[in-house]
């Protein structure tokens, strides 16, 4: 008893320190545009910066400001959270095509590295280092880390530097070595701002030609596939568990219905994935895209089975039942992976993922639900109608 008192004290003790710790690590951590520039070996005037918090969810603060005639100074900090650090010039707002900064401080406590990056494709094969179009002053380049954050500074030869800017923050551990010294998939900001650099102020750039196309893509696969074939799955197994003659052709129709419509808007989502590959030039969705051809095919087999379908009492009709349920429980599997993979690829974040992982954990539920009451009900099964 004693000995559970001392660890219950302790384990309080302990969360009250660190609660009282939590503030001051935080505040280490986060910065804003009204802080203290905490460097002090910079070869430019500091006082000349402007300032913008760039991307507000990951505290990115970025400085600027024109030093010299025709030089351009610019500093972007950010919390150390043990990943690569980045900052794109665009010409565009696109990600492809522009020209990148991007830094890093060695897990082992090694001098950081930064260098410029040439952005050519998604894939990291085709983003390409110590290539693009930035004139990067000689020795200015460089990342340290003051305060749990990372500050890269560097200078550009030019006019008026580009104003479309992008961000990105690498995975978690991850940092580039030797020999090929690639960037692998990070997290970037959803979208692009554009700065005025007279002004100081900052605007978002409207999506991509192709933003709303991806978008179209992405949700019409997934409630079309994803989340209303799962629910005309769900109806025909709840239709099968029926002892209610009628209720049971009521069923079934709903189950044609449903899965009619759920095909339509999957045929479109894939229809706008093929588009949007071609305009793109993707190089990277082979294999998603092999899976929703894969998809498309046993939803044209499921739906060419109803025109096959046996007589109630033809002794084929059991063979047919048992082909029907697992190509489309077979069906969902693929879906439900090829959705996930596609966010994956699209680096949609994670609202996407909880978003549909949300709508797929009901469905199991529900599913689960049903299988569950029939069970304890021993309901025989309706098999469909003749």
């Amino acid at each position: 008893m004693k000995m559970n008192l001392y660890s219950s004290v302790s384990l309080i003790l302990f969360t009250f320190i660190a609660l009282q710790c939590l503030p001051f690590t935080i505040q280490q951590a986060t910065e804003t545009c009204i802080s203290a520039l905490p460097l002090n070996d910079l070869t430019f005037n500091t006082s000349l910066l402007q300032c913008l918090e760039a991307w507000t969810s990951e505290n990115y603060i970025l400085r600027y400001a024109r030093t010299v005639e025709n030089t351009w100074s610019f500093i972007l900090s950010a919390p150390d959270s043990n990943a690569f650090i980045g900052i794109g010039f665009s010409t565009n707002g696109q990600m492809i095509g522009s020209s990148a900064v991007v830094g890093w401080l060695p897990p082992n406590g090694g001098q950081g590295q930064a260098k410029q990056y040439f952005l050519g494709g998604q894939s990291p094969s085709e983003v390409m280092p110590d290539q693009g179009d930035l004139m990067i002053v000689n020795g200015s380049l460089k990342i340290e880390s003051v305060s749990s954050r990372l500050y890269m500074s560097f200078q550009l030869t030019v006019e008026m530097p580009r104003k479309n800017i992008l961000y990105a923050k690498g995975p978690v551990g991850f940092f580039p070595s030797s020999p090929g010294i690639r960037l692998r998939e990070h997290q970037s900001m959803t979208t692009t701002t554009s700065i005025n650099y007279v002004t100081g102020s900052q605007s978002v750039v409207k999506g991509s030609p192709h933003s709303m196309l991806r978008k179209i893509h992405g949700l019409m696969n997934m409630f079309g596939w994803g989340i209303i074939i799962i629910i005309g799955a769900i109806v025909a197994r709840h239709m099968r568990q029926t002892t209610a003659y009628f209720y049971g052709y009521l069923l079934y129709y709903s189950h044609i219905l449903i899965q009619t419509t759920g095909f339509l808007l999957g045929l479109i989502g894939i229809i706008c994935g093929l588009f949007l590959e071609k305009q793109t030039n993707a190089s990277n969705v082979s294999t998603h895209k092999a899976l929703g051809i894969t998809i498309l095919v046993m939803g044209v087999l499921q739906v060419l089975a109803l025109r096959a379908r046996p007589d109630k009492e033809s002794k084929y009709r059991k063979y047919w039942n048992w082909y029907h349920h697992n190509v489309g429980r077979a069906m969902i599997i693929l879906t439900i992976s090829n959705i996930f993979y596609g966010i994956h690829l699209g680096q949609a974040g994670t609202s996407w993922n909880v978003g549909y992982g949300s709508a797929v954990g009901v469905l199991a539920l529900a599913a689960i639900g049903f299988e569950v009451r029939n069970f304890l009900k021993n309901t025989k099964f309706f098999d469909f109608p003749a």
